[in-house]
């Protein structure tokens, strides 16, 4: 398995990359409301994309047809923007990725719009919390198998089902690169993380099975019992000190010291 290893000056042209990426997917989140058209929202990502000069990573690949996956309740990941219109009390997961500079971004949020009920809240809370306690683990000398665990944790105390045929992975010049980063695993198993690797965390959790079904058009995955599912994605690099978070365009707690990574600033 061979794992690309960034330098600092690619770490920097991917935070510039998240940079982008988090301002366009805060204009999206605000735009997804009760009313508006999936195929809206694809419209918009095209035009703040062409805005950025940024290439819309997903258009094309392996044969997508949009900038965009727009998965809405049931539908976990990949879900092909459609004419329906948005509605009170739906879940959308929104994924994004953007090539900047030749370096690739992906990130992934979830909302539920108006009135919900309390489990739907808890769902995509906890599913954000879960990426929260996952980058908290990419560190220097941690393995693959503590972000798992500390994903599958969040996971399991809830009783979710947690989705396992889809996972994070390697990112940098190709959207999916090695590594796999599964939401599940075992303390201190696994490959060790190295300052430079780059990787997409995602967890799904499910409010029924971790079980799965792919519509016919080959893309959109459903809970298999028609469940709803909640998505999160964050790109992040591994620090000299602990995870930098890329694909935000907030402050971040990073140790002072990572600031040794002067090309990124």
């Amino acid at each position: 398995m061979a794992i690309e290893i960034k330098s600092d000056s690619e770490v920097a042209i991917m935070r510039e990359a998240g940079r982008i990426l988090a301002d366009v997917l805060d204009i999206v989140m605000a735009a997804v409301q009760p009313g508006v058209r999936e195929t809206d929202i694809d419209d918009l990502v095209r035009a703040e994309f062409t805005a950025r000069d940024v290439v819309p990573t997903f258009l094309g690949y392996n044969g997508y047809p949009a900038t965009v996956c727009i998965s809405v309740n049931d539908k976990i990941v990949h879900g092909i923007p459609s004419r329906r219109a948005f509605r009170d009390g739906d879940v959308v997961s929104i994924d994004l990725g953007c090539t900047h500079r030749g370096f690739v971004a992906d990130s992934a949020r979830t909302v539920a719009l108006g009135h919900v009920p309390q489990e739907v809240s808890e769902l995509v809370a906890a599913t954000k919390q879960a990426l929260d306690v996952g980058i908290e683990q990419v560190a220097p000398g941690n393995r693959l198998g503590d972000v798992g665990a500390a994903i599958q944790q969040v996971a399991e105390v809830r009783g979710y089902g947690l989705v396992r045929e889809y996972v994070g992975h390697g990112v940098g010049r190709e959207m999916h690169e090695e590594p796999q980063v599964p939401n599940y695993g075992e303390p201190g198993r696994g490959i060790k993380l190295r300052k430079g690797m780059v990787l997409a965390l995602e967890p799904m959790f499910n409010l029924g099975t971790w079980r799965t079904t792919r519509d016919p058009d080959d893309w959109t995955v459903r809970t298999a019992d028609g469940s709803l599912s909640a998505h999160f994605e964050h790109t992040v690099a591994v620090g000299e000190y602990g995870p930098i978070l890329l694909t935000t365009n907030k402050p971040t707690e990073v140790d002072d010291r990572e600031l040794t990574l002067s090309a990124l600033d």
